[in-house]
């Protein structure tokens, strides 16, 4: 009888438990033969299948994820008591071979994948059509939501091709040095979310004193073609305060209303597909079930042209080897290598290291050290080469897979993405994260079953079939065409629930004035 783990590379030393083992069970292990279990085990935890001696390299998916601490035994579990993070790595390989770039392929006698997106004069192509109102500091926060406020579900019900109204509350734009670069990167952000593909209009909204003022946020020219959209900006000193400049941003959208809501979705293909991949309540399984089918859906887009965006900069380290062979030149690749050196200097400055991640949740899921969580992770990337490294916010350029510098924090890395372009994002979660972006959709993959049956309403797609023998691939599919469906204007569940509001979450770095 087989014994319910799985080993996924035939160099690990581990197996993840499939369901809780107990102490004394026995069993067949591929790879391996037959083993007792010497301790209880949880769920989606590790178990030895060969003894490891103290200070022997630990591998999972073929690749390191930390050093023993102890010996361990045959038939025992491996977690944070005898586990810890290996040391990075700060070299670039001596030979660097990408992937190919995947064709199409098995899927070429089929119909080109395409979506109905709004197609912008600049060529991007929108998955939603919405109005945004974009406060350049915190201290006009208030009235672009109360502006934003006055165009609810039931009031737009007569302009049925607008997507809503949404306000991007954060808490920046004063008590920041000029020109340096937290305003630079807050500049950055909001002006990416003006020419967003998604966004048919923009209001920003200033107090009148603040450091980041709405004639920075909008420039004479914004880069991007901002001829193809409505922008206009309201002061509030300038208009007389709280409740005129409400009523004068609420006068304003109306007048926009009949001119937006004469989009019109087209059918275009696949290609002008710009995917944010985030993970957020990773557990055990993220690495085994959610993340590879997101990473084949990346790759199907890829071979159509389209374009894939990894992220979550300090969720990469310990796992940067293997991007590194997949950099496309060695620049990509010493690029890679920088921002992860400026994270580690970076956390240095508060105390901190980036091996404390995992989170207690992780951990409690079964992740021991950062590198096994990134190696789960980076999955998401699927085997195409990595194109290219990008700052916090930039835009994304397009066709394949992209790297964008962020925080592992979820809001604040998907709210990068999403201002460099990304029209669409899916997350991976494990333990259940409650997420959504502002005018852009997300779709939630969970990493089992159990889990999609635990939260319904805020699951889109249930990846634990692969624990039951479903195919990587057939999953990777199964997205890939969900995300086209969603693409073409199918709400996502966490649309539904009302999700993205709150979520816009700029990374802000350097002191408060």
């Amino acid at each position: 009888m087989a014994l319910p783990v799985l080993r996924l590379h035939r160099q690990d030393q581990v197996a993840v438990a499939l369901q809780p083992l107990a102490k004394g069970m026995r069993g067949e292990v591929v790879g391996v033969g037959e083993l007792e279990v010497s301790e209880p085990i949880p769920r989606g935890h590790k178990l030895a299948v060969v003894d490891v001696t103290a200070g022997e390299m630990v591998r999972k998916y073929g690749e390191v994820i930390g050093v023993a601490t102890s010996d361990i035994g045959r038939g025992s579990w491996v977690h944070s008591h005898n586990l810890q993070n290996p040391a990075r790595t700060s070299d670039i390989p001596e030979q660097i071979t990408p992937s190919e770039r995947p064709d199409e392929g098995s899927h070429s006698a089929l119909e080109p994948p395409t979506f109905r997106g709004y197609v912008r004069d600049d060529g991007t192509v929108g998955t939603r059509n919405y109005i945004v109102v974009i406060p350049s500091v915190h201290c006009a926060v208030t009235v672009a939501c109360e502006i934003a406020e006055r165009f609810s579900q039931e009031e737009l019900a007569e302009w049925p091709h607008v997507d809503g109204v949404v306000a991007l509350g954060h808490h920046g734009g004063c008590g920041l040095p000029r020109g340096g670069l937290q305003w630079k990167m807050l500049a950055r952000l909001l002006q990416g979310m003006m020419r967003h593909p998604n966004v048919a209009a923009a209001l920003v909204v200033g107090l009148g004193c603040e450091q980041l003022a709405v004639d920075d946020v909008v420039p004479l020219e914004l880069p991007g073609g901002a001829k193809r959209r409505r922008v206009e900006t309201l002061v509030i000193q300038e208009a007389g305060g709280t409740r005129a400049a409400v009523e004068r941003g609420e006068a304003v959208i109306r007048s926009w209303l009949p001119e937006l809501n004469g989009w019109r979705r087209e059918v275009v293909p696949a290609r002008h597909l710009v995917v944010a991949t985030e993970c957020g309540g990773s557990d055990a399984f993220s690495g085994v079930t959610a993340n590879p089918a997101v990473g084949r859906a990346i790759d199907r887009l890829v071979a159509c042209g389209g374009t894939g965006v990894l992220s979550e900069t300090p969720e990469v380290a310990g796992a940067e080897q293997v991007l590194l062979r997949r950099a496309a030149t060695p620049e990509v690749a010493r690029a890679l290598l920088e921002r992860l050196s400026w994270w580690e200097w970076y956390a240095g400055v508060f105390g901190a290291q980036l091996d404390q991640n995992p989170s207690p949740g992780n951990k409690a899921g079964g992740l021991t050290t950062i590198a096994e969580k990134s190696l789960g992770a980076i999955l998401k990337g699927g085997s195409t080469p990595l194109r290219a490294v990008v700052p916090y916010g930039a835009e994304i350029p397009r066709g394949g897979l992209v790297f964008m510098d962020t925080p592992g924090f979820d809001p604040p890395s998907v709210t990068g993405m999403v201002a460099g372009g990304a029209n669409l994002v899916l997350f991976t979660t494990g333990r259940g994260s409650c997420f959504g972006a502002a005018a852009v959709p997300t779709l939630k993959v969970a990493t089992t079953s159990e889990l999609a049956r635990a939260m319904p309403e805020d699951i889109d797609i249930d990846a634990g079939g692969v624990l039951e023998g479903e195919p990587i691939d057939a999953v990777g599919e199964a997205i890939f065409r969900r995300m086209l469906e969603v693409a073409g204007g199918e709400a996502t569940a966490s649309e539904s629930l009302g999700y993205g509001r709150h979520e816009f979450v700029p990374w802000a770095i350097g002191p408060v004035l």
